[in-house]
């Protein structure tokens, strides 16, 4: 049984067949059904389970699974800081309370998307956890498309959600996923057969 799901492991799988449309079919395949999972979790509960920042967050979890923007520590951290930073401009700038309005963006959301971004930029970096859909993450929230004490508590539960799925489903493929800190940079995850930069063997 342990041979034969050997075979179908993402490792002998790009051993045998061309490694860029393996990792190509393997990504699509994960991101088509990590996102549906978010979609029937959101139909269902009529929450927020579903936007836009986890489909790069999907990407970087299947496709460069061992680099280290993609480990579950900079998914979440990453994502809790452009949380944060969202919610802090808001507040900084008087629009806790105020809808969105992408047609007509006056200086105060000016101010919140700018000191948003910011942030999460700066931090990201200084807390070593990198992780770049959580820029995307701030401009949700500090533009107001989702604001509440609430709805963030949804996006961070989201983002809980997709990172389990990557890690089941990661480490049923045979890729040695980490269950929080990133794989050491250069260091190829024994017996994975990927690279820590998720590029194309030679």
């Amino acid at each position: 049984m342990r041979a034969l799901l050997a075979r179908w492991q993402l490792p002998t799988l790009i051993e045998h067949h061309d490694p860029s449309g393996v990792k190509a079919l393997y990504s699509a395949v994960n991101a088509f059904v990590s996102v549906a999972v978010m979609a029937l979790i959101a139909h269902y509960s009529n929450e927020p389970f579903l936007f836009p920042s986890l489909g790069p967050t999907a990407f970087l979890l299947f496709y460069t699974p061992l680099a280290a923007p993609a480990s579950p520590r900079n998914t979440l951290c990453g994502h809790l800081i452009g949380v944060l930073a969202g919610y802090a401009a808001l507040a900084a700038t008087g629009l806790l309370h105020t809808g969105p309005n992408l047609n007509d963006i006056g200086w105060a959301r000016v101010g919140a998307a700018a000191i948003a971004l910011g942030v999460t930029c700066g931090l990201m970096p200084l807390f070593g956890v990198a992780h770049p859909p959580a820029g995307a993450t701030t401009l949700i929230v500090a533009l107001g498309l989702l604001r509440t004490p609430r709805q963030l508590a949804v996006v961070m539960l989201a983002v809980l959600v997709l990172v389990i799925q990557g890690v089941l489903v990661n480490r049923l493929a045979g890729i040695r996923y980490p269950l929080w800190r990133p794989v050491a940079q250069g260091a190829p995850s024994k017996g994975s057969g990927l690279p820590v930069s998720g590029g194309s063997r030679p």
